[in-house]
Order: structure tokens, then sequence, then C-alpha cells
């Protein structure tokens, strides 16, 4: 049976290169998926061009050996190793049914939080596969988290991935998700609650379309300042998170990587490394005035107009007393020649050096920090957002300290379902259109009835009237 919500490791070498079998031992799905996958990428190689990608592996012993040249086998016992130093953290895909509410608490810390429930959607690849967590409340504040063993990632990968379907196509709402220390108490989680990482999709409207990713340090989050666009298409889509010991990252989604570079240079996490000197005065002849007044430029013997001018039009009041309001005065009114000051025209300016570029300097007050990218006791994964229009989809969370571990797992996950989900939707999407079709036809056929006899009431009507005057007559 599957286990949830443990530290899990793949399955180890009994030593050696030997027995073959022992390196392709299977203990659990995602082991076995992960194992296919290795012998997929030798088959790709044209390694084992007998097995077409399939996993057919002899049951017991040895006997590959025989067959296999000695890159396969080092391509082999490195795939296995790889496998056995994989740690999965935290895995949950909700496959054993109303369980998954044993190891997801929802928070108390408001009574009206919106509801989840468990199902793969309207359309899907796998009516099994793809149950997941669904937001079923419009206009809600949702709040549930899983606790699983605490860990530290220092020394070592992180890796946070998950897949989320907007199949209500959004308009305005959070698809993210929250990692917390284990001292987070999950009863009263709310969006005050101190978290260490904020990752995923945030919509609103047409111009918040990102990818959160947002890291704590010294007890504040900092967002990254880098822009990444979210999809928004409706269909399930796969997001990963990596941080590294040498403190770079990478951000994927659907296993492709959209962003990556460094977590002190992407984030405001430091001082700047260097600043500018101080002390350091630009010479006097550096002219960065980019463009001068042009002295050929001449002013207009017609441009001096008064801004306002008497209303010529206009006509004293026949009531108006000199005595009390003094002497009559037509009013002002905008002068329709008047065209502001004068100025003269712009042109480049022949002088020009460019910005100044300061001296810089070692900042004093940077320090390095080279644990930027490790937590400690990390413990609880949470959903903790607002959605305008319910309906989002959660599955297939994954933390683990093995990047291709993850990208084996989202292949055998979002990866074989993707597809289907995607001819499912275009096939409910025709049949709607063929049953609204068939709904518009109904509705024009009636109304055509309708003017039919209308007609034929209006002629018999008529025609009633005519026998009467002929009568009358």
């Amino acid at each position: 049976m599957r286990r949830e919500n443990t530290n899990q490791t793949a399955p180890e070498l009994t030593g050696g290169f030997g027995p073959i079998s022992a390196c392709i031992g299977v203990r659990g799905q995602a082991d076995r998926r992960r194992q296919i996958s290795w012998r997929r990428r030798l088959v790709r190689l044209q390694l084992f061009p007998d097995c077409a990608g399939e996993y057919c592996f002899p049951a017991g012993g040895s006997g590959i050996g025989l067959e296999m040249g000695p890159l396969a086998l080092a391509l082999l016992f490195w795939a296995a190793l790889s496998a056995a130093r994989a740690l999965v953290y935290f895995r949950e895909q909700f496959m054993d049914g109303v369980k998954w509410q044993d190891r997801w608490m929802n928070s108390q810390y408001k009574s009206d939080y919106g509801k989840f429930r468990l199902t793969a959607g309207k359309f899907y690849g796998d009516a099994v596969r793809d149950k997941g967590l669904q937001t079923s409340e419009n206009s809600k504040f949702y709040a549930i988290s899983s606790r699983f063993k605490p860990f530290s990632n220092k020394g070592k990968s992180l890796v946070i991935q998950y897949t989320v379907k907007h199949e209500q196509k959004i308009d305005c709402g959070g698809g993210y998700i929250k990692i917390f220390s284990s001292n987070l108490d999950q009863k009263n989680m709310s969006g005050d609650s101190q978290y260490y990482i904020m990752f995923g999709p945030d919509i609103c409207g047409s111009e918040t379309k990102k990818v959160h990713v947002i890291l704590n340090y010294k007890s504040k989050p900092h967002p990254m300042k880098k822009r990444i666009r979210c999809k928004v298409d409706g269909f399930t889509h796969l997001y990963t998170l990596i941080l590294r010991p040498d403190q770079t990252y990478e951000v994927k989604i659907d296993n492709e990587i959209i962003e990556s570079g460094n977590l002190e240079d992407d984030w405001n996490f430091l001082p700047p490394r260097k600043i500018n000197d101080p002390t350091a005065k630009k010479p006097k002849d550096w002219d960065d005035v980019p463009q001068i007044d042009d002295p050929n430029d001449v002013k207009p013997e017609d441009w001096d107009e008064p801004e306002y001018i008497l209303d010529t039009s206009a006509e004293k009041p026949e009531d108006w007393d000199n005595a009390t309001n003094g002497e009559w005065q037509p009013p002002m009114i905008k002068n329709p020649l008047y065209r502001g000051e004068w100025k003269p025209r712009k042109i480049d300016n022949p002088n020009y050096k460019g910005v100044w570029p300061c001296p810089q300097i070692e900042n004093p007050n940077y320090s390095p920090d080279f644990n930027i990218y490790s937590y400690e006791n990390i413990s609880i994964i949470g959903l903790d957002l607002w959605q305008v229009r319910a309906g989002t989809i959660f599955d297939n969370f994954l933390i683990t300290d093995d990047e291709q571990y993850a990208e084996d797992f989202g292949d055998d996950t979002w990866g074989e379902t993707k597809d289907p989900e995607e001819k499912m939707n275009i096939k409910q999407t025709e049949e709607e259109k063929k049953r609204e079709r068939a709904k518009e036809e109904k509705r024009f056929r009636e109304r055509f009835n309708r003017k039919v006899e209308k007609q034929k009431e209006s002629g018999k009507t008529k025609l009633n009237r005519i026998t009467v005057k002929k009568e009358e007559l």
C-alpha cells in the first residue's frame, strides 16, 4: 500500500553491481515508475531497442547483464544509485478516497472558510489519478494544511512541486501553496501566519497573472524581483521550485525551465555588494544633458498673446446697480490664440557624454550569507488563499531533495494525463456546442411557428372584417 506524508527513500542497492535485480527491485508504484523512466532513457539512447520503452527487465537474477555493454551497465547502475539517494519528504496524490481528511487539517481561524472537496473535476485524463482538492465555494477564503516529519534542506536541494488546474477559468484568486515550519498552529493558520516559502500562480483581472516565489529571510518575506507569467488556459499544469545549496534556483512549469538564476541577485535579501563611492565627484566638464535648446530657434513675432481676454459679447445686466456693485466690467475668457510660454525646440547635445559612471567601492554593510537557501524544521504544506470564482484543483504534491525524481514524478503523473484531459475537454466543448446549436434551432423553430400562427390568425381576422363590411353594404 502506498504510504503518505512520511519521509521515504527510493530502493537501495544491496552493494556492487549485483544482483541486477536488486538495482531494479520495485518498492511502491512511484519507485517502479521512476525505474521505468530510467529504462526509457536508456531506450532513447538505443541501448535496449527491443523493449520499446517498456519495463522489461527480468524478474530476478542478473541475466540481462549478458545482453548489456559496459556503458549500459554503468548507466543503469548510476540511475539506480541516483534513485536510491532520493529523499521524499512529502507526497500526496489523494489515491485513497476519504482518508485524505485524516492527513489534512482545516483551519478554524475563521468560521466561514470555504470547503474543499475531492474530485477530478469536469474534465480529466484519469478519473482516479486526477482527483485532487478542489475549492467549492465562490468568494471565500480557504485554509487547509498537512503535516509531515520535520527536516532541514541544509546542504541539499529542496524541490517543491504540485499540479493546479483552474478549470473554472478563474478571474481572481490564488493557486499557490505555502511551506511552514513545524511550530505552525494548523488550527489557527491564516494569512498572517509566517511561512518559509510561498510559491505558485496568482490571477486577478487582466493585469495580475504571475507566479509567486516569495522566500522568507530573517523573518521577513521577500518577493522575487523577476516577473514570471503563469498559465491561464484552464488545464492542469505542473509547477516546480528548486532551491540549491549553491544559492541557485529554478522555476519550472510543465517540466520546462521558465526562470533561473542566483538567489542573491534576484531577491533583495542582502545589501548590494558594491555601492557608489561617496567621495567621488563628477568632473566639471562632464556634460550629461542629452538635449539642449536650439540656439538658432527664434520666437515667432505673433507668439505673445494674453492668456485671458475680455468677453466682448457679454452685455451688462439690466438690473446692474453701479452704486451697489460698482462699475460693470465684462468678464474675462480664455484667449483662443494663447499658446503658452514660448520655448525653443530641443536638439541633441553635441557635447553629451552620457550618464557619469560613478566609481564603485565595496559596500562596508555587505556581508555574504551562504545559507539563504536553507530552512530548518520544514514540516507543513498549506493552501491559504482567496478565490472569487471557485473550482481550482490541487494535486500531486511532492517535496523531495532530488530534482530528477521530481521530474520523473511529474512525467508519470501530470505527463501521463495531460493529453487525455485536453481531449476530454475538446470533446465536451464540441458536445456543448452541439447542444447549444440544437437549443438555438429549437428556439428558432418555436419563434417561426409562433409567427406563422400569428399570421394565420391575422389572416382570419382580416377575412372576417371583409365579410362584415360586405354584409353591411
